[in-house]
């Protein structure tokens, strides 16, 4: 079945391309969406702890809900097509970035920052030169998970005319072709190890060696 599948994309090589960047454009456009929107937010929310509690707890909340569920719940509003799918892969993507970048700068020692006021930084100053940097590794960590659930996630998007590699899954069920299937499932899960593993070997290099 897998030579069948590895047949198929020799011999179609154009329409699996298109799939793979539909579903990469997707995937990177909704963590890098994720990224801007829960950063700022979680760096925001360790100012004000009342609303944290509440931001985060809804924020961890949202990760119990099935990426598929989502993706319905945009139809009624945005329709179909890549953009309900990527504002759907974003709100999947944000609380990972969310809960890790809060909890990241929470855990910087208050002495430091006390230290990086005294020498006259601003709030800004000391955010952006004390506490993100030492707050970095944490929020890294999120990123990572963000990443790969969006990879995996992405897949559902075709079900909403999202387009990208979940394309070949559907019309593998649809007309019950398993090679079909495994040209979208194979590469989708090659894509999410990769992405583990790349994210993995970038975090060492920038925290575990300075």
């Amino acid at each position: 079945m897998l030579l069948d599948a590895v047949r198929w994309i020799v011999d179609h090589p154009r329409i699996f391309l298109d799939a793979l960047e539909t579903h990469l454009l997707l995937s990177g456009a909704a963590l890098a969406l994720a990224i801007a929107l829960a950063a700022p937010l979680g760096v925001a929310l360790t100012r004000y702890p009342r609303a944290a509690f509440a931001t985060i707890n809804g924020a961890g909340a949202m990760r119990t809900i099935p990426s598929i569920a989502v993706l319905a719940i945009m139809l009624p509003f945005l329709g179909i097509g890549f953009k309900p799918s990527l504002v759907a892969l974003t709100i999947l993507a944000v609380p990972p970035i969310l809960i890790n970048t809060y909890v990241g700068v929470r855990q910087v020692d208050p002495d430091i920052v006390d230290s990086a006021r005294g020498m006259g930084m601003t709030g800004l100053q000391s955010i952006f030169r004390v506490e993100l940097p030492l707050a970095a590794p944490v929020m890294f960590a999120g990123i990572r998970t963000s990443a790969v659930q969006v990879i995996a996630g992405a897949t559902l998007a075709a079900f909403i005319g999202g387009g990208g590699l979940g394309d070949f899954i559907t019309a593998g069920i649809a007309i019950m072709d398993l090679p079909r299937l495994l040209v979208g499932a194979v590469p989708i899960a090659l894509l999410a190890i990769l992405t583990e593993f790349a994210f993995g070997g970038l975090e060492r290099v920038m925290f575990r060696r300075g």
